[in-house]
């Protein structure tokens, strides 16, 4: 048997050829290797059945966090939200097994440890919150999904507020943040507040607007410890770009005619492809 490794791929977002291109690239073994991916599994790509269908047939040998594109789908399934021309969904909206695909994606959490030190989570890891309570946050929110009226909750996700952290936040509210803290964040403020307004190169807002917002990485977070790493996607005009072994982008924007990028968990390297 060949040896096992684990990799983790950036923001996949319904491209299907790119996806299938990369993992060739590493000779990925779907009977003993593992994928893990950061969300963001469809949308936009030419190719989200298809994704879908290749990512449920790899079994247990796959894993991943949902991104914002993923609960859009939900909503999008359930009624709630319009799907999007750009996303280009209509073929897997239409697909006869629709249903085992939605049923698949929902049980996937916000954030989960994919070894001793580290967490994975599509927007990141919020400044004020440690990975264990991230995991602990996550599982409130798993609960509700995987539960037969999660469309009751989807109906009641959407929203900017409230947009900083209180462990008094209740009901909607409380699982309201935690999503977009885990799928929509990039920018903060000093106090903690969620910034939704800039979505571009840190470089690019340093110069226009106040020194108070910066990216959610550069916050001192006193619950993380310089052994531990978060491993997100999310931003792609990062292009993975934070300066830092500890936090590791992965959405290197291949949906935008960039790259995809995949990280080998064992030995840190990453291998990318360009679109």
């Amino acid at each position: 048997m060949s040896h096992e490794n684990t990799y983790v791929i950036g923001d996949i977002q319904g491209c299907y050829d790119g996806l299938r291109r990369l993992l060739d690239k590493v000779k990925f073994d779907d009977t003993n290797d593992t994928l893990l991916a950061v969300g963001d599994l469809v949308a936009r790509g030419e190719d989200s059945l298809n994704t879908l269908r290749f990512l449920k047939s790899l079994g247990k040998n796959f894993h991943s966090v949902l991104g914002n594109h993923d609960l859009h789908l939900l909503s999008v399934v359930n009624g709630i939200r319009k799907s999007k021309k750009s996303d280009k969904l209509e073929p897997l909206l239409k697909a006869s097994d629709l249903p085992e695909l939605v049923d698949w994606l929902r049980r996937f959490p916000l954030a989960m440890k994919i070894d001793d030190r580290s967490v994975m989570i599509h927007a990141g890891l919020y400044p004020k919150w440690s990975i264990e309570q991230s995991i602990s946050l996550s599982d409130e929110v798993s609960e509700i999904l995987m539960a037969d009226n999660y469309a009751d909750f989807l109906e009641s996700m959407y929203g900017n507020t409230p947009d900083n952290w209180s462990e008094n936040l209740e009901g909607a509210e409380r699982l309201r943040f935690i999503v977009n803290a885990c799928t929509r964040m990039r920018f903060v403020y000093d106090n903690g507040t969620l910034d939704f307004n800039n979505k571009s190169h840190p470089s690019a807002v340093s110069h226009s607007t106040s020194n108070t917002i910066m990216p959610w990485f550069e916050r001192k977070n006193t619950q993380l410890s310089s052994e531990q790493r978060v491993v997100f996607g999310h931003w792609a005009a990062l292009s993975g770009q934070t300066n830092s072994h500890q936090f590791i982008g992965l959405d290197t924007g291949y949906v935008w005619g960039q790259s995809m990028t995949l990280l080998n968990l064992d030995n840190s390297l990453q291998v990318a492809i360009d679109a």
